[in-house]
């Protein structure tokens, strides 16, 4: 017996259903070639514009990277800026003398001792008797500063005293005596050695950032030489 085909076996009304079914899909419109461009050009700026977008680099704090230098406040590092210089800086260095923020004049070959936000003369080479012709030598047989601890006796009658004692040994720097040193060591102060013009800078600096109370300088003139 032969075998019969799928479609012989539809019956009328599926055959007419599977026709219109036909008939309704050969009649869709086609997609014209205009429209097909319309489209297109419609949807192109969307996708090429996510194409294009690249992400920023990130630095290593996952940052962006900025494309220029940035400009920088100096007046903002100033740290300092907003503090009160103290009375007692030091604004020049004189041949024999020094000048201070409060106005106050050390001239006439003295030296300068400032402690407490107060400034006094300070002759360290001035003998006992006081006589104005003789004068201590401050530089040894080996070349070294060296004072007579009396001459810091200021220093020995305050309290608390400074943490801190700068010492400007004229125009040049020169390593202090073992005895100077232990000297102050010994009234519980540490010590800082320089040049005048530096030691006034230094405390200057130091008066200012860490208060007068904890910083001393005793400075002679820049004029000064050790007959």
């Amino acid at each position: 017996m032969a075998s019969l085909s799928p479609s012989i076996l539809l019956s009328a009304p599926a055959r007419r259903l599977t026709t219109l079914r036909r008939i309704a899909t050969s009649s869709r419109p086609s997609l014209t070639f205009q429209t097909a461009l319309r489209i297109s050009a419609a949807a192109a700026p969307f996708s090429s514009s996510r194409s294009l977008r690249k992400d920023p680099p990130l630095a290593h704090n996952n940052e962006p990277v900025p494309t220029s230098a940035p400009t920088t406040d100096f007046s903002s590092l100033d740290v300092l800026g907003n503090t009160p210089v103290p009375s007692t800086s030091i604004d020049i260095c004189h041949h024999d003398g020094f000048s201070l923020n409060s106005g106050v004049q050390i001239t006439n070959g003295s030296g300068a001792l400032l402690v407490g936000g107060e400034a006094f003369e300070w002759k360290p080479w001035a003998t006992k008797d006081g006589g104005e012709g003789r004068r201590k030598k401050m530089i040894n047989s080996k070349w070294q500063w060296e004072i007579d601890p009396e001459s810091l006796g200021v220093l020995r009658v305050i309290w608390p005293r400074p943490d801190l004692l700068i010492l400007g040994v004229g125009r040049f720097n020169r390593p202090i005596s073992p005895k100077t040193r232990q000297a102050i060591s010994d009234m519980g102060m540490r010590v800082e050695v320089l040049d005048s013009r530096n030691a006034a800078s230094q405390y200057n600096l130091l008066a200012t950032e860490r208060g007068m109370e904890d910083v001393a300088a005793a400075l002679v003139p820049i004029g000064f030489e050790d007959e």
